[in-house]
C-alpha cells in the first residue's frame, strides 16, 4: 500500500472490508429462503428462525440438517450441502477481519489488522494476533467478496430451481 497518502490505504482497506461485511451479510440472507424451503414453511416463518439462531454457525447446521432429510432429493441435497459448505469456508476471511480491529500508521500509510480473539493454546493463551492489511491480504478480501459473489447467484438459483420462497 505504497504511493499513497498517508490515510488513503487505510481508507481503501475500510471501504473493501465495508464491501466484504455488505456482501457477506446478503448472501448469508439466502439461507432464510433454503430454510423456508426445506422446512416447508413459509417465509416470515423462516425470517424468525434465521433471527433467532444468533450465530452463521448455527443457520447454516440448521439448513444442511433439513437438506439431510431424505425427503430432499440426492441432488438437491449435494448442491445445498456445497453452497453451505462453501459459505463455511469463506467465513474464515470474513470473522478475521470482521473480528479485528485497524492500526494505522499516519507517517506510512501502513494498516494492520489486530485480531480480537483468544487462542487457547496448551499452555498459554495468545492474543491480539497483528497481521499487515497489504496488498495479499487486500487480495484475499477482494478473493472473497467474488466468491461470496458467485455464491449468492448459485443460491439464488437453487431457490428458483426448487421453488422455494422468495
Amino acid at each position: 500500500m505504497t504511493g499513497r497518502s498517508p490515510g488513503q490505504a487505510f481508507d481503501e482497506a475500510l471501504l473493501l472490508i465495508g464491501r466484504l461485511n455488505y456482501t457477506w451479510t446478503n448472501t448469508e440472507s439466502l439461507l432464510v429462503h433454503l430454510i423456508a424451503g426445506l422446512a416447508r414453511t413459509d417465509k416470515d416463518t423462516a425470517v424468525i428462525l434465521f433471527l433467532t439462531l444468533n450465530t452463521m454457525r448455527a443457520r447454516v447446521d440448521v439448513v444442511e440438517r433439513l437438506a439431510k432429510l431424505d425427503r430432499v432429493a440426492a441432488p438437491d441435497r449435494a448442491r445445498i450441502l456445497a453452497a453451505t459448505r462453501q459459505l463455511v469456508q469463506i467465513a474464515a476471511t470474513r470473522n478475521r477481519y470482521n473480528h479485528s480491529i485497524y492500526a494505522f500508521d499516519p507517517e506510512s500509510g501502513n494498516v494492520r489488522t489486530i485480531l480480537m480473539r483468544i487462542a487457547d493454546k496448551k499452555d498459554a493463551i495468545k492474543m491480539g494476533q497483528s497481521t499487515a492489511l497489504d496488498a495479499g491480504a487486500m487480495a484475499e478480501i477482494d478473493t472473497a467478496i467474488q466468491d461470496l459473489g458467485g455464491l449468492n447467484r448459485e443460491i439464488w438459483a437453487i431457490i428458483r430451481d426448487l421453488g422455494y420462497p422468495q
